[in-house]
């Protein structure tokens, strides 16, 4: 019989935690104790609580969904987000090395400058133009210095029935406004979290990590392309709002953080490498309002 695999889950309560704990209830991830943990429970940035706990544990793969997200208030709240994004990650990544665990990071399409005009591969230079780009990147930065086996899965525009989102934001003033402005000239490929944490599922699942060496990173989102201001349009369309969308400019936009211009992610590496069909952002879209009026009439 197969050894069980211990899967930890950090940050479970958010979008992607969320998501992920969902899944794990299917039959199909019997081979798998899963444990699903909060700040709560374990907080990333605490070294001794981390390494206790993955000792007690035997954790095999960790999945760290933990993470500073507020992108404008990022940049006043620096040590914050560095805090969690960066010292944080080094801090798991080091139990990881300790325990021989395997991690992967989530990270974000952010730590470009989206001034490209095709997506990102891997491979490209990061340039981050923000604090929340430049927190996520030194995570990154932290996994390959400490020599941690493991991968970072970069995602782009992360929404979900769960939590607070771009798309539940739209829906709530849908129901508010007559109009609204959403900018129209940032371009990137918005991600269903359900999407991402089934992606993760299927890469645990598949690989036999005992065997697994080096540091990779991989890009995810959901395929196809809009801008903000076409996201916004479609929400109102498939979720039949009669709130009117009007195209801006980002300079028309008030905001702390300046955000990429383009930010597409090219997924043909982890396609190739773990065989994963990744569904159109506007299927996915229809997708999650469908799972919201589910969870709308379950509560």
């Amino acid at each position: 019989m197969a050894e069980i695999l211990t899967v930890l889950v950090t940050g479970c309560n958010g979008q992607l935690g969320s998501e992920l704990r969902r899944l794990a209830k299917e039959p199909r991830c019997s081979s798998c104790r899963f444990l699903f943990v909060d700040i709560n429970v374990l907080d990333i940035c605490n070294r001794a609580e981390v390494q206790n706990y993955m000792n007690l544990h035997k954790v095999d793969v960790l999945v760290n969904c933990a993470a500073y997200t507020a992108v404008d208030k990022a940049e006043s709240e620096r040590a914050l987000a560095f805090a969690v994004n960066a010292e944080g990650v080094g801090v798991l990544a080091d139990a990881c090395v300790e325990c021989g665990t395997y991690m992967i990071n989530i990270s974000t399409d952010y730590v470009f400058d989206g001034t490209a005009n095709e997506p990102y591969r891997e491979s490209d230079a990061p340039n981050p133009i923000g604090v929340y780009g430049l927190s996520k990147l030194a995570g990154e930065e932290y996994m390959r210095n400490k020599g941690v086996r493991g991968m970072v899965i970069r995602t782009a525009g992360l929404y979900s029935v769960f939590g607070n989102n771009f798309v539940k934001t739209m829906l709530r003033l849908g129901d508010e406004r007559e109009e609204v402005s959403v900018v129209a000239d940032q371009h990137n490929s918005p991600t269903w979290g359900a999407d991402l944490a089934q992606a993760i599922i299927g890469i645990i699942l598949q690989t036999d990590f005992s065997k697994k060496q080096g540091f990779e990173i991989y890009h995810y989102s959901n395929e196809g392309e809009c801008t903000w201001y076409e996201f916004a349009s479609a929400i109102m369309r498939f979720a039949g709002k009669n709130c009117k969308v009007l195209p801006i400019s980002t300079s028309e936009y008030p905001a702390s953080c300046r955000r990429p211009a383009y930010s597409l992610l090219d997924k043909t590496k982890i396609k190739q490498e773990f065989g994963l069909k990744i569904p159109e952002w506007d299927e996915s879209l229809r997708k999650m309002l469908e799972d919201l009026k589910q969870n709308n009439s379950n509560s």
